[in-house]
């Protein structure tokens, strides 16, 4: 029979397990190893004016997530005002209104903005160009002059810009420039300037990233179109081209940074603070939302994410098992208890599990030989041997806690009816096999879930399996091909030790 489709089978889980864990690493910015840190900015704005008395409606423009900058988490602190979250053609803004108020008014606004190179700015369309724009005199004489000269030393719309800025700064600010700045701001003038010259181009409010700075204000940035249709930022008041690493654009769309109607004296100030966070928080809002790549337990209630923790180590343990009985050969008491017995292992400890777990299987053996001698059915048998185990546990628990050793209580996570099963076997191997085989499966069983439980308590692999759902596609892969072992195990072959001395 041809084993071409089996092979395929792995193929495809390994292929698929890989490029979804993969991809979430790299679209998500899920870390491979845990307790790595993300750096995050936490920006807050502060909204001040004075309310007249009238209803009051304000909105305030918000940054959304852009190159080198993901937004995170928000929130707002405006005690009695309705509040909306508005968002119309890419730009967003955080609406407060309220039908009566007088007299100071604070309006809060916080941010927290994790730092990444993966973030990517939203797209945006270019400014409509504006049909007519009209200068008075002498303005009109001396703005057709500054873009002429401008133009005489540029290529494109990018360097036309530059040049244009640099007439405005420094040396190269003429007659024409200083005339021009006496009426009209740097910023807009430029933006006037380059739409009569056929760019498109729009003032946008960008925020310098200062760790402990406190109320700061934005400052205007020209975003200038390429005749390909990429935008370009630059300094109005240096000429500098490019974006600094440590600007936030805050309004992006040349709208207005705040508007507040029934209300005087309006301004905002930001503060900001930078702080390290681990990675798996930072990026855990974004995890929230699932589709069919990013499927993900971060959508459940944290008490089921808690669950999942646990159960998704299993398919370790069951790893762990599969090869030791599948290439080691070592014998165990029962296919897969030595799993379960591995997580109760990580609720009570190594040291203290262990030894609970022999002293109730050893008193269990007891008490099972004598109903032995009774000659109960198996069903019966089975239920008094619960029972019993459940009386061990308890009787154990208390006489712990009596002498004051908290750590005998975890004894309860132990699962009973596991516990019942291998007491069970183990005392009808002894009548069967004897003694000796009941220590060769109840050692190989603790050494089993010995090694499965130091494989699923360890922090990188709790980590990976909880975080990355496509490695239990591998690790299926891994035991199928473990399955489709045939050949000697490794404690079998001792019994070629005479030929090699020969």
């Amino acid at each position: 029979m041809s084993r071409l489709p089996f092979y395929l089978l792995v193929g495809f889980l390994l292929i698929t397990g890989i490029a979804l864990s993969v991809h979430r690493h790299v679209a998500f910015e899920v870390p491979w190893t845990p307790g790595e840190q993300r750096q995050v900015w936490e920006v807050e704005a502060q909204v001040n004016f004075s309310a007249l008395g009238d209803p009051v409606m304000v909105n305030l423009a918000l940054p959304s997530t852009q190159q080198g900058y993901r937004v995170l988490t928000e929130n707002t602190a405006s005690s009695g005002y309705g509040l909306a979250f508005l968002e119309d053609q890419g730009s967003r803004q955080a609406q407060w209104s309220i039908r009566d108020a007088i007299g100071p008014q604070q309006l809060y606004y916080s941010v927290q903005l994790l730092v990444t190179p993966q973030a990517v700015d939203r797209e945006a369309k270019p400014p409509p160009l504006p049909r007519e724009i009209a200068w008075e005199r002498p303005f009109d004489t001396a703005a057709s002059q500054v873009i002429e000269r401008a133009q005489q030393r540029s290529a494109d719309a990018v360097t036309f810009a530059r040049e244009l800025i640099r007439d405005f700064t420094g040396d190269r600010q003429g007659e024409n420039s200083r005339l021009l700045l006496t009426q009209f701001e740097r910023t807009p003038l430029l933006v006037r300037l380059l739409n009569e010259a056929g760019v498109r181009a729009r003032e946008v409010s960008g925020l310098a990233l200062d760790d402990g700075r406190r109320r700061q204000s934005l400052q205007s940035w020209l975003q200038v179109y390429s005749d390909d249709g990429s935008a370009v930022l630059f300094n109005p008041v240096t000429g500098e081209q490019g974006k600094p690493d440590n600007l936030l654009l805050w309004e992006d769309r040349g709208g207005a940074v705040l508007e507040v109607q029934g209300g005087t004296n309006s301004r905002v100030s930001f503060s900001m603070i930078q702080h390290n966070q681990p990675a798996s928080t930072a990026v855990r809002n974004q995890l929230a939302d699932d589709t069919l790549i990013n499927f993900s337990i971060h959508s459940l209630p944290l008490e089921e994410q808690a669950l999942f923790q646990t159960i998704l180590l299993i398919p370790i343990g069951a790893l762990v098992v599969v090869f030791l009985r599948v290439l080691v050969g070592l014998k165990t008491s029962g296919t897969f208890m030595p799993v379960l017995i591995a997580l109760a292992l990580i609720q009570t400890t190594l040291l203290t599990g262990l030894i609970g777990f022999l002293l109730v299987v050893t008193v269990g053996l007891i008490i099972r030989s004598y109903l032995s001698h009774l000659n109960l059915l198996l069903v019966a048998r089975v239920s008094a041997v619960i029972i019993t185990v459940i009386a061990i546990i308890s009787v154990f628990s208390v006489m712990s806690y009596r002498f004051g050793l908290n750590a005998g209580l975890t004894i309860t996570f132990f699962p009973m009816i596991i516990l019942a099963w291998t007491i069970e076997r183990m005392s009808i191997l002894w009548e069967e096999e004897g003694p000796k085989e009941v220590l060769i499966q109840g050692g190989g069983s603790l050494l089993t879930a010995v090694l499965a439980y130091l494989a699923m308590n360890n922090p990188w692999v709790r980590h990976i399996t909880f975080n990355f759902l496509g490695v239990q596609l591998i690790l299926m892969a891994l035991i199928l091909l473990l399955g489709n072992y045939t050949g000697y195990r490794l404690l079998e072959l001792k019994r070629f030790k005479p030929v090699t001395e020969d």
